[in-house]
């Protein structure tokens, strides 16, 4: 098994590194950017809004705007879109706030160099770095992510064996009619549908519309605080829930049945178990493998990746929606740091999988396994 976890953990590198090629690649032949942004408010704006330069290059600036236009007859058409008439000086510097003024390659390489330290640099229109976002935005996505994993557990897996356990009855049926439509209704379409319902979108007033507490939230007693981030977090749980939950009642309710139909059931059965004895003390464990081994990668992502469209419409200031906006905002310090973490949690949680099956099971041997 060791030598199976130093395999995966070395195939790690070149997946991780292909992936970020990838992505950096598509980002340079993507229109816009922090340079283009930064143009346009200047356009828009004027010297105003370059005062991000600061001090003497806010004035320099200044200055060369206004010979923008007299030297705008000699100056050569620019690569940036909205850039005709702006002093090619001007530009230059723009770029070289933002590391553009070097090939893509030696940015790529430099960045890959820092990633590898997780030193992820500033963001480009905030001031922190990113990493200090990420630490202040992860409260918001741990609370989405603990307690909707939690819930959707809980409630998949009593579901799924009393399904298995019920196969082919009236419970069995409208339960499956109920999982059908909750898998058929994506996560985010079902928490527009509740905030139209309950939060003031068109019929009842019940839950708040955005954040996770109140304003006043310190001010409050210490039942009142659970009370009022339950309140501030049910429609958003309630979201994420609604698809996860059907997809893993199914998935327990047919691995309980390949157990049920096994042989070894029959022979226990034969023996004059009983049904909680046969079911509890035989099938759960091998029905249980392939749940719980999927638990970690399952957490991931829905700690990560599932939460995007829900922190976005419930305006959830989380690790979503810190990536959303930065796409948005062409900020691709956060976006490539956020990708490069997730990714690398990623492909972790996966070879944290396979261990678990093992520790459920310890018949299951990845030595054999190509990787």
């Amino acid at each position: 098994m060791l030598a199976y976890i130093i395999r995966r953990l070395l195939l790690v590198i070149p997946t991780l590194f292909g992936i970020m090629v990838v992505n950096f690649a598509i980002i340079q032949v993507a229109p816009g950017g922090p340079v283009e942004r930064i143009i346009a408010e200047i356009q828009g704006r004027g010297v105003e809004a370059t005062a991000r330069f600061g001090g003497q290059a806010g004035s320099e600036v200044g200055q060369q705007q206004q010979q923008q236009q007299r030297r705008a007859g000699r100056a050569e058409p620019s690569k940036y879109r909205g850039a005709q008439g702006l002093d090619p000086e001007l530009i230059k510097q723009i770029e070289k706030e933002f590391g553009f003024d070097k090939p893509a390659h030696e940015r790529f390489v430099h960045m890959m160099k820092s990633y590898i330290t997780f030193d992820f640099g500033k963001s480009y229109f905030r001031d922190q770095t990113v990493i200090e976002l990420m630490i202040d935005k992860l409260p918001v996505s741990i609370s989405l992510g603990i307690w909707s994993t939690l819930l959707i557990y809980l409630i998949s897996i009593p579901l799924g064996v009393a399904k298995a356990v019920r196969d082919g009855s009236r419970f069995d049926i409208w339960s499956s009619g109920a999982v059908i439509i909750g898998n058929a209704i994506p996560g985010f379409l079902f928490a527009i549908l509740l905030i139209v319902v309950f939060a003031g979108g068109r019929y009842l007033d019940w839950f708040p519309l955005r954040g996770i507490v109140s304003e006043n939230w310190r001010e409050l007693s210490f039942p009142m605080l659970v009370l009022d981030y339950i309140w501030h977090m049910a429609l958003p749980i309630v979201s994420m829930v609604i698809g996860g939950f059907a997809g893993l009642t199914m998935l327990t309710k047919n691995s309980f049945l390949d157990q049920i139909n096994m042989q070894y059931v029959t022979t226990a059965r034969a023996l004059g178990l009983t049904q909680r004895r046969v079911l509890y003390g035989h099938v759960f464990r091998n029905g249980m493998l392939i749940v719980i081994a999927g638990f970690p990668a399952a957490f991931i992502g829905m700690f990560f990746t599932g939460s995007l469209l829900i922190e976005v419409i419930f305006s959830l200031d989380g690790l979503g929606l810190l990536g959303f906006e930065a796409v948005i905002d062409r900020d691709y310090q956060i976006v490539f740091a956020t990708l490069y973490m997730f990714t690398l949690l990623g492909l972790v949680m996966q070879i944290i999988s396979d261990i678990t099956y093992t520790i459920i099971d310890p018949r299951i041997d990845f030595e054999t396994r190509e990787v």
